[in-house]
């Protein structure tokens, strides 16, 4: 296993749901990083005691995640096709920043983005 960090938005916060008869609990919490040309969503998984930990993250909340990967091998049975998975989980967490303001992310408005974009009046369209 390795350790390490990611920072983002968060984007989703799922409830906590129990699986089998030992009641393993997990809750995934979904950052979104946006990079201009896309965005990425990063899953994370808060496990066993640690679900209760993203009960104060809220959507629009940027933080920064402590996390270790975890992989896994599974096969069906002995003649079946064997996958592997990868899974983040988190460890822990602290707030970078607040939430955007309501109606938009940014403080400016799309209108102001445009201005900004520098062209020559000879290539307009219209």
């Amino acid at each position: 296993m390795s350790e390490a960090k990611v920072k983002g938005i968060v984007h989703l916060v799922e409830e906590t749901k129990t699986y089998g008869a030992k009641g393993f609990r997990k809750r995934m919490v979904v950052l979104s990083q946006d990079f201009g040309s896309f965005t990425n969503y990063v899953p994370l998984e808060f496990t066993r005691d640690n679900c209760e930990l993203a009960n104060d993250l809220n959507v629009g909340d940027e933080i920064e995640v402590n996390y270790r990967l975890n992989g896994r091998k599974w096969q069906k049975d002995a003649n079946s096709e064997v996958k592997y998975f990868l899974s983040a989980e988190a460890m822990g967490f602290k707030a970078v920043g607040s939430a955007p303001p309501a109606g938009g992310g940014n403080a400016a408005s799309a209108n102001d983005a445009f201005s900004e974009v520098s062209y020559d009046e000879g290539d307009v369209p219209f």
